[in-house]
């Protein structure tokens, strides 16, 4: 009997065990999960913070299907891996053996590294909060029962999420950006704009060329201990704004300790082939701690995005199984919601300005976004619905859809089958064109 061993029970780890199941319906499958939650949606917190939806929404297997699939669970951490010895000491004290591993360990939230973010003991200062797992929710929702005033710190989807979490449980909410708009190196400038005006419609205080010098804490027994609690944050310009909540949003990076000790080979994330095979042949990667080459440029791209460590981790699943199987990386893709808006990123949109606001890559965030800089973009306004289009020489590279989503599949379809747009490139570069009637009539002819 083989013994498949899984470490994160995330989307890529979930996702393998499933496959190897299918292949392997007599072998052994442990999955190791240091979450009491087990697995649940990441994506789906943000609307747990706004009250959306509940908390058993997020949860896309019920026990019954763990159980169909004959999965031994372990909720503990792995401390060590034993490449040599093909096995994984875990913080319970037990040591599990393997034939096939798989590191699907994630990516964490980074600090924002500045004085009194952090207690002696290394432990976040009770305020300072992320949104990175169902504590992190918890824990602001707790607080913001009480508080008054957060400041949020970061750039890209989590930042915006938090913001908005934060305003609809009734917090006074300051934002700060260190540029001078949102997400600068993803969104063009009127599309930062008009996440920032909507914001702002919603009581949100923007400060831009704005830095956290220290974050401030006094005794207090607000949330029932009079222990230290974050009071106040101070500018780099010398201002001080009291608060009970710091949002920090900077960015996330790959869980790398495991691969590490173990020796296998790291760049910006453990390096693995098409098979999400690892320098080590009987160790696995995938999900948000893999670095894959990206066919389109040759260059090795970090992805964190929920579909892209699914389908990585359905490959590295077949392959521990015994069934070749490449990773083909797909057109980057994520529908998500700024400020309200429903907002579709495909493929490579072109660098903007440099983002200071972030750390490497945050999450629901692709590297292959930024490429390819000096492709042509053509775009269109009509107030928050948007269309900006990425144009090649033939294909479309990329494209953002903010608001109407009726032409994102379309777009999508041309992006990722890379369809010859020669026949509509001249209208689509007309900047008096309606690239969504241009777009919508010959997508029929494509189809057709």
């Amino acid at each position: 009997m083989t013994h498949f061993l899984i470490i994160g029970s995330g989307a890529a780890g979930v996702s393998a065990a499933e496959i190897i199941r299918k292949h392997a319906p007599a072998g052994h499958i442990t999955l190791i999960g240091e979450e009491p939650d087990g697995y649940y949606s990441r994506p789906g917190l943000a609307y747990i913070l706004t009250r959306e939806i509940p908390e058993e929404q997020l949860s896309p297997f019920s026990p019954e299907d763990f159980k169909r699939l004959n999965i031994h669970w372990v909720t503990a951490q792995a401390l060590g891996v034993d490449p040599a010895r093909k096995q994984v000491a875990l913080s319970n004290g037990k040591t599990l053996g393997y034939d096939r591993l798989l590191l699907a360990t994630g990516a964490q939230a980074r600090p924002a590294g500045v004085p009194g973010e952090k207690l002696p003991d290394g432990t976040l200062l009770p305020g300072v909060v992320q949104l990175d797992n169902f504590a992190n929710t918890r824990e602001i929702m707790r607080r913001a029962r009480k508080a008054k005033a957060a400041v949020v710190v970061g750039g890209g989807i989590t930042a915006l999420e938090m913001v908005e979490g934060l305003v609809s449980l009734g917090v006074k909410t300051h934002y700060f950006l260190r540029g001078d708009r949102y997400w600068g190196n993803v969104l063009d400038e009127t599309e930062s704009h008009i996440v920032e005006h909507r914001l702002q419609e919603e009581g949100v205080k923007i400060h831009y060329h704005t830095e956290i010098e220290a974050i401030l804490s006094k005794n207090s027994g607000l949330f029932g201990r009079g222990e230290l609690q974050v009071s106040g944050v101070k500018t780099k310009a010398g201002a001080t704004i009291p608060c009970e909540l710091v949002g920090v949003a900077v960015g996330v990076g790959p869980r790398l300790e495991l691969a590490q000790a173990a020796g296998l080979k790291i760049e910006k994330g453990v390096v693995v082939d098409e098979r999400m095979q690892t320098s080590h042949p009987d160790i696995y990667a995938a999900g948000d701690v893999a670095q894959v080459r990206d066919p389109m440029t040759g260059k090795p791209v970090m992805d964190v995005l929920w579909p892209t460590a699914r389908e990585q981790g359905r490959v590295a699943g077949a392959n521990m199984a015994g069934v070749p199987t490449v990773y083909k990386k797909d057109i980057p893709l994520n529908v998500t919601r700024l400020a309200g808006l429903t907002t579709t990123i495909i493929g490579a949109i072109g660098g903007q300005t440099p983002d200071n606001d972030t750390i490497g890559i945050v999450r629901g965030d692709s590297e292959t976004w930024r490429d390819i800089p000096d492709a042509i973009a053509a775009q269109s306004h009509f107030d928050v619905n948007r269309i900006r289009l990425m144009v090649g020489e033939r294909t479309l590279l990329g494209a953002i859809v903010m608001g109407d989503q009726k032409l994102s599949q379309p777009i999508h379809q041309l992006v990722a089958q890379q369809i010859d747009i020669t026949p509509i490139r001249n209208q689509l570069l007309n900047p008096h064109t309606r690239i969504g009637e241009v777009i919508a009539a010959f997508w029929e002819q494509v189809r057709k």
